[in-house]
């Protein structure tokens, strides 16, 4: 009874789990950002070069 006692009162497990939670919503964040500036510097060099491909016609 004493062990289960001590486990109920031990919170490392959750607060290593809390830990991982905010890690994981954090990487989430990242990438959907990174995701958005990736598809608006393809946007932006594309139309870079079709500018310079045509200046130089």
């Amino acid at each position: 009874m004493t062990i289960f006692r001590a486990l109920m009162r031990n919170e490392d497990g959750a607060t290593a789990i809390e830990y991982g939670l905010i890690a994981a919503l954090l990487a989430v964040a990242v990438m959907t950002t990174v995701s958005g500036l990736g598809s608006q510097l393809n946007t932006t060099f594309s139309r870079t070069s079709s500018r310079l491909q045509a200046s130089n016609a």
